[in-house]
């Protein structure tokens, strides 16, 4: 089945302009990505709406009405064309070509990420490693040069529309954030357990490893619980 015409639209991370998509299908739209390439690698030509939801760990209704925002309807009996549906979202979340991006702290965090293979084939690429520790200054991690501190605005100029990846201390984290904004960086991904300030138009995603950590700690107590009631 061939895609079918899609609608432009008005959210962080997708292109277009005249259909606001909520925030929390903008958030699914990577796990139905996600599904589609394993089927597609898998040699699976079409699916059904319920075996997608099932991929993706979310219901049938929910993922139907997030892929109309899409313009992008199964047909019945038939189900979605796999490859079709995956080049769609990937031209609706921007994925066609390789989004730069720049890492700034090299530790152990930075460095995994850097080293991380899955980041280009999602269609995302490490253009720029940026340090403050002098020991590292010139080596190089997955090919990359590491530069100083005093060349972040420098690789923003270089690579416009990259995503900045906060990789610092909770101390240092504030400043590169405003660094990386007064330079032109929109998109910032932060790992520092802190909450930054950023203008509107800036949109920052945080990832707490220690809050999920702990979520996943409540859950575990109820389990024990309910197991030994």
């Amino acid at each position: 089945m061939a895609p079918a015409a899609r609608r432009r639209i008005t959210v962080p991370g997708l292109r277009g302009s005249d259909r606001a998509v909520p925030a929390a299908t903008v958030a699914r739209l990577p796990l139905y990505l996600r599904a589609l390439v394993a089927l597609e690698d898998g040699g699976v030509p079409k699916v059904s709406s319920d075996q997608l939801a099932a991929h993706a760990g979310v219901t049938s209704a929910k993922l139907r009405k997030d892929l109309s925002f899409l313009g992008s309807y199964g047909r019945r009996g038939v189900g979605y064309d796999v490859a079709g549906l995956r080049a769609s979202i990937e031209d609706e979340m921007g994925l066609t070509r390789d989004l730069p991006v720049l890492i700034v702290g090299v530790g152990n965090l930075g460095h995994a990420l850097a080293n991380y293979g899955g980041l280009s084939g999602r269609g995302f690429r490490v253009v720029g490693l940026v340090d403050s520790a002098e020991p590292l200054i010139g080596t190089t991690v997955a090919g990359v040069r590491i530069r100083p501190v005093t060349e972040l605005e420098m690789l923003v100029s270089q690579h416009p529309g990259c995503i900045g990846v906060v990789a610092v201390p909770a101390m240092a984290a504030k400043e590169v954030t405003d660094r990386l904004v007064r330079a032109g960086v929109r998109s910032i991904l932060t790992f520092a357990p802190v909450t930054l300030d950023v203008p509107s138009g800036v949109h920052v995603r945080k990832v707490d490893l220690a809050v999920e950590l702990q979520i996943l700690a409540y859950h575990e107590r109820a389990r024990t619980e309910a197991v030994a009631g």
